[in-house]
Formats: C-alpha cells, sequence, structure tokens
C-alpha cells in the first residue's frame, strides 16, 4: 500500500523529535490514573487556578462586561458591578473595532500595546515604543514566532540554559534548529557562568553551527532563580561581543519570594548601560497574564518587546503575525489590565490589593514550606524557590534503584516520578525533561497547591521518597550538597 501524507511513516521528522515533558509520559500516566477514579494532584505544569487560585475579582468583571455588552444599557447594572469596572469597560470597548468578537490589528489593539508601552516605561525609567510591542496568544506563541525568524536551518544555535523550560527545545526541533546547552550551576544556587557560555559558544563553533541567539528565563523555570543585574550585565556584554539576539524570557516577574535578588528587567540594564551596547545588542522580551498574581493561564495573553530591531525585520515579523489574523481578543483586554492595573482611589483598588497581596504571600509561604520539606527528605537536595512557581530538587537515586530503572526500560528520574505518581498521586515531571548533567537526577513541581494542603502533600512525598531510599539503597549513602 502507498503510503499516505499524514501516515507516521511519512510526517516530518521534525515533528517526531519534538518532546514536551510537561504534557509528557507522566502526564498522561497521571490522566489515566485520574479516570480510573485516582486523586491526582497536577503539579507538572504551572497553572493556578488548575490547583485553587481564586481569579482576581476586578479583571473578570471587566471581562465580563466586555463580552456582554448589552449589561451596560441594563439600568440596574451599577447594582450588579462597581462603577470602577464599567468605566474600563467603556474603555476597552472604545477600542476595539466591534467589540470582542472582531478580529483586531495583527499586531493587537494600538490603545492596549500603549498601555503595555507606558508600563514598561514606568516599570525600566526609559520609553517604550507601541509599535515595537506585539500582543499574542500566551508569550509561547511569541516565542515561537520569533524563534522561527531566527533559525534558518540546522545550522543555526540557540543557547538555552539548561536545566530548561522545554518549549525551547521542543520549538528548536520543530524548526529544525539546533540547540546549544548552557549549564546553569546547581551548588551556586543555579548561577550562570560566563565561562560556560563561552565554552558552549566554542564547542557549538567547533561543530559548524552559527550561535544566533541566547535565552534567558528570569526567574527561572524550572529552577526558580532570580538573575542579579550583574550577572545581566555580563549577559548582555556576552551578546554584544558574540553578536547575538537575546531573548528574555521574563513571564514569571511578579512571582519574587525574597527581597535580597528583586527583578529587574533585561532592558533596563541595556539601557543603563548606554552606547554603543544600548543600540546595538538585539534584544526580544516577552511577558504574559498566566503567571504572578493573576494566574490566567486559559485566557492565553502575551506580549514581546522589540529592542534595536531594524524596521525591515519588525515589518517581517508584522507580516508572519499577520496569518493568524489576530490575537485572542479578550486576553488582549486582560493584558490590559495587567499592565495598567487600579489605583489607590478607584473604588476597587482595596479588594484588588488584598487579593493580590494574598495570593503573592501564600505563594511567598508555599516556597519556604516546599523547600524545607524536601530537605528534610532522604537523599533530597533543594535550592530555595527565589522566584517563579516551581522546586527542583536533586533526587540523589541510588545505584540498585538506577538498575531498576534500566531493567525497567525507564530513564531513573522517570521511574522515581512514575513510583511517585503510583503511590501518592503527585504528578511531577522529571528533571530529564528540562536536561541536566550526566548522572544528576531532579523533578519539578509547582508550589501551587492551596497552602492548607501543602503540609499533607510534603508528607505523603517524604513517606513514599524515604521508602523508597531504604527500599533500594541497601546501605548505600550519598553526602548531602
Amino acid at each position: 500500500m502507498v503510503p499516505k501524507a499524514l501516515d507516521y511513516e511519512t510526517l516530518n521528522e521534525n515533528v517526531k523529535k519534538v518532546q514536551y515533558a510537561v504534557r509528557g509520559e507522566l502526564y498522561l500516566r497521571a490522566s489515566e490514573l485520574q479516570k480510573e477514579g485516582k486523586k491526582i494532584i497536577f503539579t507538572n505544569v504551572g497553572n493556578p487556578h488548575a490547583l485553587g487560585q481564586k481569579p482576581l475579582t476586578f479583571p473578570r468583571q471587566v471581562v465580563a462586561l466586555c463580552q456582554a455588552p448589552f449589561l451596560l444599557d441594563d439600568p440596574n447594572v451599577g447594582l450588579l458591578f462597581p462603577s470602577d469596572a464599567i468605566a474600563r469597560a467603556k474603555h476597552y470597548l472604545s477600542l476595539t473595532s466591534g467589540g470582542l468578537g472582531a478580529y483586531s490589528d495583527s499586531r493587537g489593539i494600538p490603545g492596549v500595546r500603549k498601555e503595555v508601552a507606558e508600563f514598561i516605561e514606568r516599570r525600566d525609567g526609559y520609553p517604550s515604543d507601541p509599535e515595537l510591542i506585539f500582543l499574542t496568544d500566551g508569550a509561547s506563541k511569541g516565542v515561537m514566532q520569533i524563534l522561527n525568524c531566527i533559525i534558518r536551518g540546522q545550522g543555526d544555535g540557540i543557547l538555552v540554559p539548561v536545566p530548561q523550560y522545554p518549549l525551547y527545545s521542543a520549538t528548536i526541533s520543530l524548526l529544525g534548529g539546533s540547540l546549544v546547552p548552557y549549564y546553569l550551576e546547581e551548588t551556586a544556587n543555579w548561577g550562570l557562568d560566563i565561562n560556560n557560555l563561552r565554552e558552549s559558544v566554542a564547542q557549538a563553533r567547533f561543530k559548524g553551527i552559527t550561535v544566533r541567539a541566547m535565552v534567558i528565563i528570569n526567574p527561572g523555570n524550572p529552577t526558580g532563580q532570580c538573575l542579579s543585574e550583574a550577572n545581566l550585565r555580563e549577559i548582555l556584554n556576552f551578546c554584544y561581543q558574540e553578536n547575538l539576539v537575546l531573548l528574555g524570557d521574563e513571564v514569571y516577574q511578579q512571582n519574587i519570594y525574597q527581597d535580597e535578588r528583586p527583578f529587574i528587567s533585561a532592558r533596563k540594564v541595556l539601557m543603563d548601560m548606554g552606547p554603543p551596547i544600548s543600540k546595538e545588542v538585539q534584544l526580544v522580551s516577552f511577558h504574559t497574564v498566566s503567571k504572578g498574581y493573576w494566574g490566567e493561564c486559559g485566557q492565553r495573553g502575551g506580549y514581546f518587546e522589540m529592542t534595536n530591531l531594524s524596521p525591515k525585520t519588525v515589518d517581517e515579523i508584522y507580516k508572519i503575525a499577520s496569518i493568524a489574523l489576530s490575537p485572542n481578543v479578550p486576553a488582549q483586554i486582560f493584558m490590559g489590565l495587567m499592565v495598567n492595573p487600579l489605583k489607590p482611589g478607584d473604588i476597587s483598588y482595596e479588594q484588588f490589593l488584598r487579593e493580590s497581596r494574598g495570593i503573592l504571600e501564600s505563594l511567598r509561604r508555599g516556597a519556604r514550606l516546599m523547600t524545607d520539606g524536601f530537605n528534610s527528605c532522604k537523599n533530597v537536595v533543594c535550592n530555595f524557590t527565589e522566584g517563579a512557581m516551581y522546586s527542583f530538587p536533586q533526587i540523589r537515586l541510588p545505584p540498585k534503584a538506577i538498575e531498576a530503572a534500566k531493567k525497567a526500560g525507564k530513564v531513573p528520574d522517570v521511574f522515581y516520578c512514575l513510583k511517585l505518581l503510583e503511590a501518592t498521586g503527585i504528578s511531577t515531571v522529571p528533571g530529564s525533561g528540562f536536561g541536566q548533567k550526566d548522572g544528576v537526577f531532579h523533578l519539578r513541581t509547582t508550589i501551587l497547591p492551596a497552602e492548607e494542603d501543602m503540609p499533607a502533600i510534603m508528607s505523603s512525598f517524604k513517606k513514599f521518597n524515604d521508602e523508597f531510599m531504604d527500599q533500594y539503597e541497601d546501605n548505600w549513602n550519598h553526602s548531602r550538597m
């Protein structure tokens, strides 16, 4: 029989190469167990509302009115909605070309892009141009658009931190490029060593790869570290020297759980450095409504801002964005609300402040609870989660466990995570899905479970882990970090 175009054997080989561990084997097994009636705690993905985080009231009120504009004509609307929500809904509807059911400009609603530019200027202290800001269906779509413009073939390499969020490895595979890893140092709280970067580039060039861009994830996913200003200066200097585009994944900028290292944008540091670097280094920065205290993952709202890209390049990126006609319009309203938040004196301000602070304070306590819980377990060590939404503990597997995994045909940390899932219902992601040094094993879990559930979850994890270690240890011991 002649193979058909969509038979597995004839599919695009790049599609087959793609791996995305966050929704991989562990997630599929967890979904099966859930169908069988087992209670599953899905900590595999940063999906706050799925784990009980309540949506912020004000943005939902505004978008509800935008979705059902006839409510604004009801004489009783003021009994159900506060006046500031009504005013903001009217504002956003006036920016659209026909309400939320109409396409917007392919770059996003101009008025919302202006609000994003004003937010960036307030944050960084430097003006931002709305014409260089594109709204997207979540930050992921923006990352994919930009990588699509950079990668011309297998000979083009993208520097990606390891451990890394698999969006990058998956997209680079799909586009037929080459991932060039640079390893973060776990013993230095997942710090970045510039010498490691130089070595990675040199090795790639030796293989004939042209390194064209560098990715930073700040705060880190899955590692949770925050880059210091000095780190960012080093990175920008490196990109200037090596003529690399810097892709700044800054989607967790609201998620900071310590006071020593606040979030600083790559753009601010770039502008602070002054010419020639501030005029030469090409930078694309990404943000989203999916993270922070918003957690509106399902709305799919994001943006990217371009710095030092030529007008012709911006036009080409606009052309590619135009193929999809329009980003999700309700999500653009959420983005506008995030970057142009309520102010003191607004009727809904106190409630908004109470809700947002409550979420961030709970996440900060959750980060500490989880770190301490992991560090109380046998053969487990975990750096404190400075930012983002994840813990990434190292699991020091005994040789007998590694041998058992091989016999089962599994990667060792996949073997461990599957056993954890079967025993406790806790669905995690094995560290191998993010990349790690040879012979070192991790898992990633979110810090998002409800605070009141956290002690029971960590107790369940500890019971499983310590019994697992006892089963496979056989007097083997591994010194702690």
